[in-house]
């Protein structure tokens, strides 16, 4: 998702100008004017229109995680909620980090609320400043901000597990890429250079592979300059609203990663979810809350859909199987949770067993995966070897049978 400034009054006529994440303009505008906003101006921001500032810097997810349980062990101790901010500020190590808890701190003061003086720094998902305002107006913020480190904690936990279980494969292909890069950049000019000196007549394999190293050799900083104008110009189309929906529904239909990206989307759904009804935001503001989190450019336009259907009065269950993508399993589980009056205990029973399924089936897939890769790799290097020296093995055959003919009398 990108991010965007918004600039909007409230009902009591107050202009607020703020960094959200949204997957497009258009959405934010529909978003915030059904929360009853006035929305004036919503603009892209990034470092090329010269909108990023220290201050909106995002902070890391685990310092942000420690600071939220310090602040609530602070708040269960009696301190006042600037008090305990003045302190936690002193103990930061980042200067932008405690820099904005320095400007929450005096707006709280000024008589902001908690979850306005986040939402102005621009530096927090929507779904803690949504955490912090279900905490105030139900007058239990300690518990509110306890489920959502549990939340953030869990979170964390199942991310780091699916990088660790990419980074083998991933290591596999960047050595194989840096691999054939040096094969063909210094390698085979070389072998070029011998076979040039010796005027040896040469195999169309090995010819080709020749002329491609040396072509590669000659034109490598113009192919680098291509390259990253490619990647950077990639970059800023999956940014588009086009790009975005393209590139993810490329990634709902791989094969095999395809199903698995999905079921870590509605994994991610249902724990936040859980985690906002828990908290006390009603359902609807919980859908939408959850649904402008979601990285999935697909499930999200279904769940504003869906948002939609159960403001108009249809259940959960029956608004995200009207989507078509929501797996039938997540779907029925939510309807029993519905029917007995447990939707968020069933929601983290629906979160716990996509986020197994999806350890699980990632595990297995990379077992089929990292093979291909070794085999690929071997295959490779195989082809290069053997069209490098065969020409050497053609002219040793070549010697022996010359040397044998002199030999016969």
């Amino acid at each position: 998702m990108a991010e965007f400034i918004v600039k909007m009054a409230d009902e009591r006529g107050r202009v607020l100008q703020q960094v959200e994440t949204g997957h497009s303009a258009s959405e934010l505008r529909e978003r915030f004017a059904h929360q009853g906003y006035l929305v004036y101006d919503v603009k892209p921001r990034g470092i090329l229109t010269g909108e990023v500032s220290p201050k909106n810097k995002r902070v890391k997810a685990e310092p942000f995680v420690v600071f939220n349980s310090q602040f609530v062990t602070l708040i269960r101790a009696g301190l006042p909620i600037p008090t305990a901010l003045e302190l936690l500020g002193k103990q930061q190590k980042d200067p932008n980090f405690k820099n904005v808890l320095a400007d929450v701190r005096q707006r709280v003061k000024g008589g902001e609320a908690l979850s306005q003086a986040f939402e102005a720094q621009g530096i927090t998902s929507k779904i803690y400043t949504t955490t912090l305002l279900a905490g105030e107006k139900s007058g239990n913020l300690e518990e509110v901000l306890t489920r959502y480190i549990a939340f953030q904690r869990v979170t964390m936990t199942f991310r780091k597990k699916l990088i660790a279980s990419l980074i083998y494969p991933a290591l596999l292909i960047c050595g194989m890429g840096v691999l054939f890069m040096v094969l063909v950049l210094f390698v085979v000019p070389r072998f070029a250079a011998l076979y040039a000196d010796l005027h040896a007549q040469l195999p169309s394999v090995t010819q080709f592979l020749l002329n491609f190293g040396t072509l590669a050799q000659s034109y490598f900083p113009i192919i680098l300059i291509v390259g990253i104008a490619l990647g950077f110009g990639f970059w800023k189309w999956r940014a588009t609203e086009g790009g975005a929906a393209t590139i993810d529904r490329f990634r709902l239909s791989l094969p095999l990663f395809g199903g698995i990206w999905l079921k870590y989307q509605v994994a991610m759904f249902s724990r936040m979810m859980a985690t906002l009804l828990l908290g006390g935001l009603p359902l609807v503001p919980s859908l939408e809350t959850a649904g402008s989190s979601m990285e999935s450019r697909m499930i999200a336009r279904a769940l504003t859909q869906a948002a939609q259907k159960v403001r108009e009065g249809s259940p959960l269950a029956r608004s995200l199987e009207g989507t078509g993508i929501f797996p039938e399993l997540s779907v029925g589980m939510v309807e029993v949770g519905e029917s007995t009056g447990a939707l968020p205990q069933m929601l983290t029973s629906v979160a716990e067993f996509f986020e197994e399924d999806v350890q699980t089936s990632l595990t297995a897939a990379l077992s089929l995966v990292e093979p291909v890769i070794l085999i690929f790799m071997g295959i490779v290097v195989a082809f290069v070897l053997i069209a490098l020296y065969l020409p050497i093995f053609n002219l040793g055959a070549a010697a022996g049978a010359a040397s044998g003919a002199q030999a016969v009398p």
